[in-house]
Protein backbone atom coordinates (compact mmCIF):
# COMPACT_ATOMS: atom_id res chain seq x y z
CA UNK A 1 0.00 0.00 0.00
CA UNK A 2 1.36 3.43 -0.87
CA UNK A 3 2.23 5.89 1.91
CA UNK A 4 -0.50 8.27 0.72
CA UNK A 5 -3.14 5.53 0.94
CA UNK A 6 -1.97 4.64 4.44
CA UNK A 7 -2.24 8.29 5.50
CA UNK A 8 -5.67 8.60 3.88
CA UNK A 9 -6.88 5.45 5.65
CA UNK A 10 -5.57 6.73 8.99
CA UNK A 11 -7.23 10.11 8.47
CA UNK A 12 -10.55 8.42 7.65
CA UNK A 13 -10.67 6.56 10.98
CA UNK A 14 -13.33 7.94 13.35
CA UNK A 15 -11.94 9.75 16.36
CA UNK A 16 -12.64 8.18 19.76
CA UNK A 17 -14.85 10.44 21.85
CA UNK A 18 -14.20 13.34 19.50
CA UNK A 19 -14.47 16.79 21.02
CA UNK A 20 -15.42 20.02 19.33
CA UNK A 21 -12.56 22.48 19.31
CA UNK A 22 -13.00 26.24 19.38
CA UNK A 23 -12.19 28.14 16.19
CA UNK A 24 -9.22 30.50 16.00
CA UNK A 25 -8.41 32.83 17.71
CA UNK A 26 -10.30 31.27 20.65
CA UNK A 27 -8.28 28.04 20.27
CA UNK A 28 -4.98 29.89 20.66
CA UNK A 29 -6.35 31.90 23.58
CA UNK A 30 -7.55 28.75 25.39
CA UNK A 31 -4.27 26.90 24.94
CA UNK A 32 -2.19 29.97 25.83
CA UNK A 33 -4.21 30.42 29.03
CA UNK A 34 -3.70 26.78 30.04
CA UNK A 35 0.01 27.06 29.17
CA UNK A 36 0.33 30.14 31.41
CA UNK A 37 -1.52 28.35 34.24
CA UNK A 38 0.73 25.30 33.93
CA UNK A 39 4.01 27.18 33.95
CA UNK A 40 3.01 29.58 36.74
CA UNK A 41 2.15 26.57 38.89
CA UNK A 42 5.26 24.68 37.78
CA UNK A 43 7.77 27.40 38.60
CA UNK A 44 6.06 29.70 41.11
CA UNK A 45 3.43 27.58 42.83
CA UNK A 46 3.39 24.37 44.80
CA UNK A 47 0.19 22.37 44.50
CA UNK A 48 0.76 18.79 43.30
CA UNK A 49 -2.95 17.92 43.21
CA UNK A 50 -3.75 20.96 41.09
CA UNK A 51 -0.79 20.10 38.85
CA UNK A 52 -2.29 16.65 38.31
CA UNK A 53 -5.48 18.25 36.90
CA UNK A 54 -3.43 19.93 34.17
CA UNK A 55 -1.89 16.68 32.91
CA UNK A 56 -3.14 13.74 30.90
CA UNK A 57 -2.56 10.46 32.79
CA UNK A 58 -0.43 9.14 29.92
CA UNK A 59 1.80 12.24 29.80
CA UNK A 60 5.08 11.82 27.91
CA UNK A 61 7.80 14.44 28.38
CA UNK A 62 10.85 14.44 26.11
CA UNK A 63 13.68 16.78 27.08
CA UNK A 64 16.92 17.22 25.15
CA UNK A 65 18.95 17.42 28.37
CA UNK A 66 17.23 15.29 30.98
CA UNK A 67 15.70 12.55 28.83
CA UNK A 68 12.23 11.03 28.95
CA UNK A 69 9.60 10.98 31.67
CA UNK A 70 6.42 8.95 31.21
CA UNK A 71 3.20 9.25 33.17
CA UNK A 72 1.62 12.06 35.11
CA UNK A 73 2.33 10.27 38.41
CA UNK A 74 6.09 10.45 37.78
CA UNK A 75 5.84 14.10 36.71
CA UNK A 76 3.78 15.10 39.77
CA UNK A 77 6.18 13.23 42.09
CA UNK A 78 9.16 15.11 40.61
CA UNK A 79 7.22 18.38 40.87
CA UNK A 80 6.46 17.71 44.55
CA UNK A 81 10.17 17.07 45.25
CA UNK A 82 11.06 20.31 43.47
CA UNK A 83 8.48 22.19 45.56
CA UNK A 84 10.06 20.90 48.75
CA UNK A 85 13.58 21.84 47.58
CA UNK A 86 12.49 25.41 46.69
CA UNK A 87 11.46 26.05 50.30
CA UNK A 88 15.10 26.30 51.42
CA UNK A 89 16.11 29.97 51.91
CA UNK A 90 19.11 29.71 49.56
CA UNK A 91 17.46 27.43 46.96
CA UNK A 92 17.69 28.12 43.26
CA UNK A 93 14.39 29.30 41.84
CA UNK A 94 13.42 29.50 38.19
CA UNK A 95 10.80 31.31 36.19
CA UNK A 96 9.64 30.66 32.63
CA UNK A 97 8.54 33.40 30.25
CA UNK A 98 6.87 32.64 26.94
CA UNK A 99 8.26 34.51 23.94
CA UNK A 100 4.76 35.69 23.04
CA UNK A 101 5.31 36.31 19.32
CA UNK A 102 6.72 32.78 18.90
CA UNK A 103 3.50 31.08 20.07
CA UNK A 104 1.65 29.07 17.43
CA UNK A 105 -1.35 26.80 18.01
CA UNK A 106 -2.70 24.33 15.45
CA UNK A 107 -5.83 22.23 15.89
CA UNK A 108 -5.83 18.44 15.99
CA UNK A 109 -9.45 17.91 14.90
CA UNK A 110 -11.58 16.02 17.39
CA UNK A 111 -8.71 15.74 19.87
CA UNK A 112 -6.82 18.87 20.90
CA UNK A 113 -4.10 21.20 19.73
CA UNK A 114 -0.38 21.39 19.05
CA UNK A 115 1.30 24.38 20.67
CA UNK A 116 4.79 25.43 19.56
CA UNK A 117 7.03 28.29 20.52
CA UNK A 118 10.03 29.47 22.46
CA UNK A 119 10.50 30.38 26.07
CA UNK A 120 13.05 32.10 28.25
CA UNK A 121 14.15 30.89 31.66
CA UNK A 122 15.23 33.11 34.53
CA UNK A 123 17.01 32.03 37.73
CA UNK A 124 17.83 33.45 41.11
CA UNK A 125 19.31 32.00 44.26
CA UNK A 126 17.33 32.69 47.40
CA UNK A 127 16.20 36.29 47.34
CA UNK A 128 19.08 37.30 45.06
CA UNK A 129 18.77 39.08 41.73
CA UNK A 130 17.11 37.30 38.83
CA UNK A 131 19.13 36.67 35.68
CA UNK A 132 18.26 35.38 32.24
CA UNK A 133 19.56 31.81 32.24
CA UNK A 134 18.51 30.30 28.92
CA UNK A 135 16.19 29.85 26.02
CA UNK A 136 14.52 26.78 24.53
CA UNK A 137 11.92 25.63 22.03
CA UNK A 138 8.91 23.49 22.78
CA UNK A 139 6.13 21.56 21.08
CA UNK A 140 3.22 20.49 23.28
CA UNK A 141 0.18 18.38 22.53
CA UNK A 142 -2.82 19.49 24.57
CA UNK A 143 -5.91 17.25 24.64
CA UNK A 144 -9.37 18.60 25.23
CA UNK A 145 -11.37 16.30 27.48
CA UNK A 146 -15.08 15.69 27.27
CA UNK A 147 -15.23 17.74 30.50
CA UNK A 148 -13.98 20.80 28.58
CA UNK A 149 -10.57 20.81 30.30
CA UNK A 150 -7.29 21.04 28.41
CA UNK A 151 -4.62 18.62 29.62
CA UNK A 152 -0.98 18.41 28.62
CA UNK A 153 -0.35 15.06 26.93
CA UNK A 154 2.97 15.22 25.06
CA UNK A 155 5.90 17.59 25.53
CA UNK A 156 8.99 18.07 23.39
CA UNK A 157 11.39 20.50 25.06
CA UNK A 158 14.53 21.06 23.02
CA UNK A 159 17.22 23.42 21.74
CA UNK A 160 18.08 24.49 25.28
CA UNK A 161 20.92 26.94 25.40
CA UNK A 162 22.13 30.24 26.77
CA UNK A 163 20.30 33.40 25.85
CA UNK A 164 21.00 37.09 26.19
CA UNK A 165 18.36 39.79 26.27
CA UNK A 166 16.87 40.08 22.81
CA UNK A 167 18.99 37.23 21.48
CA UNK A 168 17.48 35.21 18.62
CA UNK A 169 17.74 31.46 19.02
CA UNK A 170 17.80 30.05 15.49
Amino acid sequence: MSPLLILAAFAAQPAEAAVTLPDQPALTEAVAARDAELFELLFLGCDPERMRTLLAPDLEFYHDRSGVMRGSDAFVAQYARSCAERRAPDAWRSRRELVRDSLHVDPVPGHGAIETGEHLFYERQGDGPERLAGRARFANLWVLGSDGQWRLSRVFSYAHGPAGEGEASH
